[in-house]
């Protein structure tokens, strides 16, 4: 069912015109000091050789990064790193060809811009000026610290059931370790833009063993998930299990002072049905147990819960974007139902290629116009 939310809407109409009268900050059209865009967009093209960034330096305010592969094999990802060391805007999955955006409201100071894998990995970034922070707005605020809430939440899940998956697996019980493996997978999936923006943190949970250069470092949920699922075994396992338990501990001290700005949100969002389309829908995901639909249907969870909590600040801004958004979700939450199996879902493997296409196409319809979240929510921002 479409969420409308008149009563809603009226309440939200105001702080954010207030927010429009009163903003007399700089903007990326108007501060005279960055050597920036005028419209605060910003070109970033991926070769082998690394990426660059054109401009390299913009005012404060709203920025929309534009990122172009154009024809590297080995670069498929961008990342904007902060001077704490966290990615706070990315794209990833881009073959050669394919063009992402994401935007962001960036305060001054040195930034990152990172390109994996590539000859020289990273080039620096400016942000200079000053700019209103979004955060100032009622109805931003609200979506923030209820999305803050909501990944300390999903973290202590993930932290009881991967305590419970470890001790299983430690104690050499494969049935009962196997039966735990999907539960604890699913509070990740609903949070993981958040665990990837700590570097090195999602790789060592997360990683499948095509992301490792070597085999013997492979760490995380997918190397027990082939031990159990592909050999039958938790032999060798064991310390594993220990580093995985200490890396969650690890992410869930870090979520408890991390805050989010309402584009990490949109991000967020978008960057969930990304990793749907490019490896739960593909089933590339979970090669051994082939729970993938477990994963999609959590990824799409966290992605609506982000996308509810701006809506009362979108509708104000966009109610036509919200109502089209609201209905894609619903479709794919109706092709996903009939795969559902108590608690879990079907096996990927169980499904025909038909059905497969008729999943993606329901993802990639709705990706389109949740694209456009982080725009919206930046140009709010800065009005």
């Amino acid at each position: 069912m479409i969420r409308t939310s008149r009563p809603l809407l009226a309440l939200a109409t105001a702080p954010l015109l207030l927010l429009v009268a009163c903003s007399g900050g700089s903007t990326a059209a108007d501060d005279p000091s960055g050597g920036g865009a005028a419209d605060g967009t910003v070109k970033v093209t991926l070769t082998d050789d690394g990426c660059t960034a054109e401009p390299n330096s913009v005012p404060a305010g709203p920025a929309s990064f534009e990122v172009v592969n154009s024809g590297a094999g080995a670069v498929t990802e961008a990342e904007l790193v902060n001077s704490g060391g966290r990615i706070i805007g990315e794209r990833e999955n881009l073959t050669p060809g394919l063009t992402g955006t994401f935007s962001l409201q960036l305060e001054a100071g040195e930034y990152t811009i990172q390109c994996p894998n590539a000859a020289t990995e990273t080039s620096t970034f400016t942000v200079t000026g000053s700019a209103p922070s979004s955060t100032e707005d009622p109805l931003f605020a609200a979506a923030t610290s209820g999305y803050q809430d909501y990944v300390k939440e999903q973290v202590a899940d993930l932290v009881a059931a991967t305590d419970a998956f470890a001790a299983a697996v430690e104690a050499g019980d494969v049935a009962r370790a196997k039966e735990l493996y999907g539960p604890a997978r699913a509070p990740y999936e609903r949070i993981e833009p958040v665990a990837e923006s700590f570097g090195d943190l999602d790789p060592r949970i997360d990683a499948r063993i095509a992301d490792v250069a070597d085999p013997a470092t492979w760490t995380g949920f997918h190397r027990i998930e082939q031990a159990l699922f592909e050999e039958g075994t938790t032999e060798g396992t064991a310390p594993v299990a220990r580093q995985l338990v200490a890396d969650v501990a690890q992410l869930n001290t870090l979520v408890q002072t991390t805050t989010y700005q309402p584009a990490d949100l949109a991000n967020g969002a978008s960057g969930l049905l990304d990793e749907v389309a490019n490896s739960k829908v593909t089933g590339e995901e979970e090669a051994y147990s082939h729970l993938d639909l477990l994963d999609f249907a959590a990824n799409v969870e966290g992605s609506r819960k982000a996308f509810d909590l701006l809506t009362p600040a979108l509708q104000v801004t966009d109610a036509d974007l919200v109502a089209t958004i609201q209905a894609r979700f619903e479709d794919v939450e109706d092709a996903l139902a009939p795969y559902r199996r108590g608690s879990g879902y079907a096996l990927y493997t169980e499904l025909t290629p038909e059905q497969v296409r008729d999943l993606a196409t329901a993802v990639d319809a709705l990706a389109e116009p949740l694209s456009q979240v982080s725009g919206k929510v930046v140009g709010a921002a800065d009005r």
